[in-house]
C-alpha cells in the first residue's frame, strides 16, 4: 500500500510559515495550493498533468531544500508541491540522498520521480545559473519561476547549458508562466532554453518568455532521435533568439498565439519528418520564421491565421527550405484537445500582459482579455469524529524539558504540554494491545503556535514511516493497527510545545 503524505497545516495555525531543521523548508499558509489553473495543450492528454496536486505543500528557499523535499517523500511518486521563493544558485544547491529521489549538485534534478509541482511564490523564484533537469519522470509541473544564464562551458556550469531540459522517457510535463533567458549563444557558453530529447512526450509550454539566447529549444537531439512528440507551445514570447524557436526533429507539435520578435537566423524549424501546426501566431522583425533549415531532411507544417510583420525570407537551397514568402500548408495536423484561438492582431498585447514569471499567472480568456485564474485551495482536513483514543492510553518519548510531561499530550487540556529537551525529539502514544487508528491530530499550545517544522509519523512497533510533513494539524492515515505511534519532530523554529497528541479510529 502506498504510504500517504501529510496533510497541510492545521487551519488555526496555518498562517505562519515555519522553518524546518535546515532552515530551508517551511510549512505553507492554509490557503496555498498547487499550481494555479490547469494544464493545457498536449499536457492534458495521456492521462493529464496535475503535478503534486492533492499532496503535501512545502516551501523551499534553496536548491538543497528542493532536493530535501523530494527526498523526504514516502515514495518517488508521492504527490508534492514545492513552493519556491528567493534565489537558487550553486552555493545553495547540493545533492541530497534518499529512497524517493536521485539528486545532484548544482542542478535541480527531477530524476526518476513523478507527481511533483515546483511553483514560484512570494517575491519570486530565480534559478540563477542553475538549470532544471527532468529525466525519466512523469507528471511534472513547473510554474512561475525564472531560470537564467545556465552555462555548459565556463564557470559555473549546470544542466548541459539548458535552462530547462527533459530527456529519457519523460511524460506529461506542463511548464507555465516561466521566464527563460540567457546572455548570448554557444560562444558565450549557453545552450538551449527549453530542450526535449530521447522519448519526451505530452509537454506544454504556455505563457512563458524565452529571450536573449542563441537557441530557443529543440525537440529531438539528432536526426535519429525521433521519439519525441506531442508538444504544445502557446501564448509564449520568443524574443532575440537566433534559431530553434523551436527546432523539431520528428513528432508532432502545435504552436498557437505565440509572439515571435527578432528571430535572427531562423524560427520554427520543422525537419526530419516533423509535423507542426502553426495557428494565429504573430511573427515580427524576424528572418525565416518557418521552414526546414540546415538539412535536406524535410519537415511539414499546417499554417492558418498567422501574421508576418517585417519578416524576411532567404532563397531556397539544398539545405534551406523556407516556408515563405507566402507560407502554405503542406500537411494537415489533427489536434485532440480543445483550445480557443485569440485573434492574431491582439497576440502581441495579450502575450505582453500574461507571459512570463511574476505576471500574476494571468491567462487569456480567448477574447484577448487577460484573466487571473482563481486558485483551487487544497482543503484543510476536518477534525476527525469519534473518541480520542489517546485519552487513557500511555505515553513516552525521547526526552522532555523541565516542567513538562509525556502525559500532558493525552489529558485533553490545551494548556498543559510536552516539550522535547531541545528543538527536536519524539513523543509516543501507546496501548496495551493492538489498536486501529486512521487519523492523528497534533495540537500546539497557543503560545507556541507554528513552532513545529518538519516531522515524521512512525509506526512505533516496526519503525515504518506512516507520514511526513511540516506543521501541526490533522494527519489522515490509512487504517493501521499498532500498539504504539510516534510523532517525531525533526525541525522547529523554537522549542515546540505539544499540547495534545490525539488519535482516532474514524
Amino acid at each position: 500500500m502506498r504510504r500517504p503524505v501529510a496533510m497541510r497545516l492545521y487551519a488555526a495555525l496555518a498562517t505562519l510559515g515555519v522553518a524546518a531543521a535546515t532552515g530551508m523548508v517551511v510549512a505553507m499558509p492554509e490557503q496555498a495550493s498547487a499550481a494555479v489553473g490547469g494544464a493545457t495543450g498536449y499536457a492534458t492528454q495521456n492521462g493529464g498533468t496535475t503535478g503534486g496536486a492533492g499532496g503535501q505543500t512545502v516551501r523551499a528557499t534553496t536548491g538543497t531544500a528542493i532536493h530535501a523535499a523530494l527526498c523526504s517523500r514516502a515514495s518517488s511518486s508521492t504527490p508534492l508541491t514545492i513552493q519556491v521563493e528567493g534565489t537558487i544558485d550553486h552555493a545553495n544547491t547540493a545533492k541530497v540522498s534518499g529512497g524517493s529521489c536521485n539528486t545532484a549538485d548544482g542542478v535541480i534534478e527531477l530524476k526518476q520521480i513523478s507527481n511533483v509541482t515546483i511553483v514560484g511564490v512570494g517575491s519570486g523564484a530565480v534559478f540563477d545559473q542553475v538549470g532544471i533537469h527532468i529525466r525519466e519522470s512523469h507528471n511534472i509541473v513547473v510554474q512561475n519561476v525564472t531560470v537564467k544564464n545556465v552555462k555548459k562551458s565556463g564557470s559555473p556550469t549546470s544542466n548541459g547549458g539548458d535552462a530547462i531540459g527533459m530527456e529519457s522517457d519523460v511524460r506529461n510535463v506542463w511548464v507555465d508562466h516561466v521566464t527563460l533567458e540567457a546572455s548570448g549563444g554557444e560562444a558565450e557558453g549557453f545552450d538551449g532554453l527549453f530542450d526535449m530529447k530521447d522519448g519526451t512526450q505530452y509537454v506544454t509550454l504556455s505563457y512563458s518568455v524565452l529571450r536573449n539566447s542563441g537557441r530557443g529549444g529543440l525537440v529531438g537531439s539528432s536526426e535519429s532521435d525521433l521519439s519525441n512528440s506531442y508538444i504544445t507551445f502557446h501564448h509564449n514570447l520568443y524574443e532575440n533568439i537566433d534559431s530553434r524557436a523551436p527546432l523539431l526533429r520528428g513528432g508532432t507539435a502545435h504552436m498557437y498565439n505565440n509572439h515571435y520578435v527578432r528571430l535572427n537566423k531562423s524560427g520554427i524549424n520543422s525537419r526530419a519528418g516533423a509535423h507542426a501546426r502553426v495557428d494565429n501566431n504573430y511573427f515580427e522583425d524576424s528572418k525565416d520564421v518557418l521552414g526546414t533549415f540546415y538539412t535536406d531532411e524535410l519537415g511539414y507544417w499546417q499554417v492558418a491565421g498567422n501574421t508576418f510583420d517585417n519578416v524576411t525570407w532567404t532563397s531556397p537551397g539544398t539545405d534551406n527550405h523556407p516556408a515563405g514568402p507566402d507560407p502554405r500548408s503542406n500537411t494537415t495536423v489533427a489536434i485532440p484537445y480543445a483550445y480557443t484561438l485569440d485573434d492574431t492582431g491582439c497576440v502581441p498585447g495579450i502575450v505582453d500582459q500574461t507571459a512570463g514569471a511574476g505576471k500574476g499567472l494571468r491567462v487569456s480568456d480567448g477574447n484577448c482579455t487577460p484573466q487571473t485564474p482563481t486558485p483551487t485551495p487544497t482543503p484543510t482536513p476536518t477534525q476527525p469524529g469519534g473518541t480520542n483514543l489517546s485519552i487513557g492510553a500511555g505515553s513516552d518519548g525521547s526526552g522532555k524539558a523541565d516542567g513538562t510531561s509525556y502525559g500532558n499530550v493525552r489529558d485533553g487540556d490545551l494548556n498543559t504540554y510536552w516539550s522535547p529537551a531541545g528543538t527536536t525529539g519524539s513523543i509516543s502514544i501507546k496501548w496495551g494491545s493492538p489498536t486501529a487508528i486512521s487519523s492523528v491530530v497534533v495540537r500546539e499550545t497557543a503560545g507556541a503556535a507554528g513552532r513545529i517544522g518538519s516531522w515524521r509519523l512512525l509506526n512505533g512497533d516496526t519503525g515504518a514511516q506512516l507520514a511526513s510533513g511540516s506543521g501541526a494539524g490533522v494527519i489522515p492515515l490509512p487504517r493501521t493497527t499498532l500498539s504504539k505511534v510516534t510523532f517525531q519532530i525533526t525541525g522547529a523554529s523554537g522549542t515546540p510545545q505539544v499540547a495534545e497528541f490525539e488519535t482516532y479510529a474514524g
